[in-house]
C-alpha cells in the first residue's frame, strides 16, 4: 500500500468519528491487579498493553508491555497495578475524527490510544492497523491498473500490508494449468487439504477455498495463461495470491458486478462463468486487493485474519499500551 494512496484516502474519509473505526472490544485491567496478573493477560492474548479503569470504567492509567518487561528486570513483577501503571494516558475521544487521531499518532508516536466517552469512560481502542483496515474497508477493493505490474510481480510485495512475500518460500506454491478448464478447482482443493494439516480452523480453511476456487477458475477462464496460487501463513493472518501475466482485467467496475461475465458459451455450458468470481473473492476474504496491466495480467491477493488463533488485526484490536 503506497503512502500516496493512503493519504489520498485519509483526506475522503477525515471526518470520519473514531467511534465509526475503534475496537469496542477491549481488553482492560483494574488498579488492585498485579503486573504479574497483566504480564499473563498479554501471554495469553497476544497483546502488548492494557487500559486500567476505575470502578466506573473511567480510565485513570495504562500499562504497556515495556513496563512488564521493565518490573521483570527489576524483580517488582508482583506490584500492583495502581503503583506502576503509567497514569498520565493520552486518550481519544469517540467524537474525534480521523484527521484528529492521525494528529494524535503524529504528534506521540504511540502505537495505540484508549478512546472515551463524554464521561472518560473507556469505549474502545485504536491503532494505526485500525486505521488502515479501515480505510480499506471502505475502499472496498483496490484496483491499481498502472506501470508498476512487472514490478509487483518481480518484488513480490504485498499489495495490502507492504511486507515482502518471497514466492521461493511461500508455504503452498500450485501451478494452474489454462488448458484444461476440467482441472479447475483442483489447486484450491489441495491448498484446503493442506490448510487443514497444517491445524487452520476448517471454517477459515472453506474460506481461503472457495476464494481461491473462484481465482484459480478466473485464471483459466480469462486470462489465456497460465498461473500460480502462493499462499504465506503466519500466527495472525493467511495471505494467498494468485497471478498470472494474461490479458488482464478491462474494466474493474464491470468485473466486480454480480452475474457480469465474459466467459464464452461453451464454458458457461460447462457450469462456469457465472459472474460471481470476484464478488465472491471479496465475500470470502478480509482484504482484497487487484493490480492488473492490460496485457500483463491480474494479481489477486486475499488476506484472511487467523481467528482460530485468538488473531486481534495484528497488534490492533484488545491492545492499550
Amino acid at each position: 500500500m503506497s503512502v500516496s494512496i493512503i493519504d489520498r484516502l485519509q483526506a475522503i474519509f477525515q471526518d470520519v468519528r473514531v467511534s465509526e473505526f475503534m475496537n469496542p472490544d477491549v481488553i482492560y485491567v483494574t488498579p488492585d491487579k498485579t503486573l504479574l496478573h497483566v504480564k499473563e493477560i498479554m501471554r495469553i492474548k497476544r497483546i502488548s498493553g492494557v487500559p486500567v479503569v476505575d470502578d466506573k470504567k473511567r480510565v485513570v492509567g495504562i500499562v504497556s508491555l515495556e513496563d512488564i518487561i521493565k518490573a521483570l528486570e527489576g524483580s517488582y513483577i508482583k506490584d500492583s497495578v495502581e503503583k506502576r501503571m503509567t497514569k498520565n494516558v493520552v486518550c481519544l475521544k469517540e467524537t474525534d475524527t480521523l484527521q484528529d487521531a492521525v494528529k494524535t499518532f503524529e504528534k506521540y508516536g504511540y502505537g495505540r490510544f484508549p478512546v472515551v466517552d463524554d464521561e472518560g469512560k473507556l469505549v474502545g481502542i485504536v491503532t494505526k492497523h485500525d486505521i488502515i483496515y479501515f480505510l480499506l474497508a471502505k475502499l472496498g477493493i483496490m484496483y491499481l491498473h498502472d506501470k508498476r505490474m512487472e514490478e509487483v510481480l518481480e518484488k513480490g510485495t504485498s499489495l495490502i500490508t507492504g511486507e515482502v512475500l518471497e514466492k521461493g518460500k511461500a508455504d503452498f506454491v500450485f501451478h494452474i494449468d489454462y488448458f484444461d478448464v476440467n482441472m479447475i478447482g483442483i489447486g484450491a482443493s489441495k491448498l484446503k487439504r493442506f490448510l487443514l494439516e497444517r491445524g487452520v480452523d476448517e471454517e477459515l480453511a472453506r474460506r481461503i477455498a472457495i476464494a481461491t476456487y473462484e481465482a484459480e477458475a478466473n485464471v483459466v477462464i480469462h486470462s489465456e495463461s497460465d498461473g500460480y496460487i502462493y499462499c504465506f501463513i503466519d500466527n495472525e493472518k493467511i495471505t494467498v495470491r494468485v497471478e498470472d501475466r494474461g490479458k488482464g482485467i478491462e474494466n474493474l467496475e464491470l468485473a466486480m458486478r454480480e452475474g457480469y461475465s465474459t466467459a464464452p458459451d461453451h464454458i458457461r455450458e460447462l457450469g462456469f462463468g457465472a459472474g460471481m468470481g470476484l464478488p465472491n473473492m471479496k465475500r470470502y476474504s478480509d482484504k482484497m486487493v487487484i493490480i492488473s496491466e492490460v496485457g500483463k495480467g491480474v494479481i489477486v491477493e486475499m488476506v484472511f485474519f487467523r481467528r482460530d488463533r485468538g488473531e486481534d488485526k495484528g497488534d490492533s484490536g484488545k491492545t492499550g499500551a
